[in-house]
C-alpha cells in the first residue's frame, strides 16, 4: 500500500502575491467584475495556484479582510498603551490612529468604499467585515472601559459603540464623502468632545 502524499505546502511569498492581485482587482474592478483569472494575472502566478491558496474568490475577499484586521487592527488597537495611558491618553491615541490610518492609505479608504458599495448584492462579505473588525474593534473597545480602573461607565458596550461610531461618522463624511469643504471640523474637537464625553460619564455615575 502507497503511502499518503504529503500535504503540500503553500508558499507565504505566493500567498502575499494573490492577496495583493486580488486587492488590485477588486479595488479597480468591483467585487462582481473581479474574476480569478484577472487576480492570477495580477499576481503573476497560474489560476491553479491561486485556487490551491484560494478555493473562490468570496474565500479570497475575505482573507483580505483578514490581513487588514492583522496589518492594521492590532496596531490600532495598542493594548500595552492602555495599561501605562490615562484614559484621556489612550482614547486620544486610538481615535488619531484609526484617522491617520484612513486619511494616509488611500487603499484603505478604498478599501471600505468597496465593501459598503457591495453590501447589498453581496451582504456576505458585509458581515464577514462586520465580524471581524467593527466587532472586533467594539469588543476590544468595550473591554478596555469595562476594566479600565479609572472608568466607572453604566454601559460599557453602549459607550464603546458611541465612541467608534463618532469616529466611523466623521471618517465617512470628511474623507469618503468628500465633505470637508461642506460640514468642515477639525479633528481634535471630535476627539476632545468623544473623550469629554467618556469622562463626564464616568463622574456622573460616580456622583449618583
Amino acid at each position: 500500500m502507497n503511502p499518503e502524499k504529503p500535504e503540500r505546502q503553500l508558499s507565504p511569498e505566493k500567498t502575499a502575491a494573490i492577496l495583493a492581485g486580488g486587492m488590485q482587482e477588486f479595488l479597480a474592478r468591483g467585487y462582481a467584475a473581479t474574476s480569478m483569472d484577472r487576480v492570477a494575472i495580477a499576481a503573476k502566478v497560474s489560476k491553479a495556484t491561486v485556487y490551491s491558496h484560494f478555493r473562490d474568490k468570496e474565500s479570497l475577499f475575505v482573507a483580505l479582510i483578514h490581513q487588514l484586521v492583522e496589518g492594521k487592527f492590532r496596531t490600532i488597537f495598542a493594548e500595552e498603551e492602555a495599561l501605562q495611558a490615562t484614559p484621556q491618553e489612550f482614547l486620544s491615541g486610538l481615535a488619531n490612529r484609526v484617522l491617520d490610518t484612513a486619511t494616509n492609505e488611500p487603499q484603505f479608504l478604498n478599501f471600505m468604499r468597496l465593501i459598503i458599495g457591495e453590501s447589498e448584492r453581496f451582504p456576505q462579505l458585509a458581515r464577514a467585515f462586520v465580524q471581524n473588525v467593527e466587532q472586533i474593534s467594539f469588543s476590544r473597545l468595550c473591554q478596555y472601559f469595562t476594566h479600565c480602573p479609572q472608568l466607572k461607565l453604566a454601559d460599557p458596550e453602549a459607550t464603546a459603540r458611541i465612541f467608534v461610531g463618532a469616529i466611523v461618522h466623521f471618517l465617512i463624511v470628511q474623507e469618503m464623502l468628500h465633505g470637508k469643504d461642506i460640514v468642515p471640523m477639525e479633528r481634535t474637537r471630535i476627539i476632545t468632545t468623544l473623550i469629554e464625553y467618556v469622562t463626564n460619564r464616568t463622574g456622573d455615575e460616580q456622583n449618583r
